[in-house]
């Protein structure tokens, strides 16, 4: 999980959680989604909610429940990733 300068759907910029999902050749940016606590959002069979009682949400760095949405992805360079905040399983970041 890191913590980068994200845009957001209003075109401004919010430091927020996110999930490396690949880093991108040959210029090492980073494929990202989103990860919000505004639950109200998920859609449904495609995004993932974490929560605490998952065994990799104390590790994961979040602070609540939150929405990982793989339908908010961005591609980042690397100057833009300001540091991890923690993890999630390996099992959570790998497809259906």
């Amino acid at each position: 999980m890191f913590s980068p300068q994200f845009p957001q759907a209003d075109g401004k910029i919010k430091n927020r959680p996110v999930i490396l999902l690949r880093e991108l050749p040959p210029y090492k940016d980073f494929l990202v989604c989103d990860v919000s606590t505004q639950l109200h959002q998920e859609v449904p069979g495609f995004d993932d909610i974490i929560s605490p009682s998952d065994p990799d949400f104390a590790v994961s760095g979040l602070r609540s429940q939150s929405l990982i949405r793989l339908g908010f992805l961005a591609v980042l360079p690397p100057n833009q990733i300001i540091g991890s905040i923690g993890a999630i399983s390996s099992e959570r970041h790998q497809p259906d």
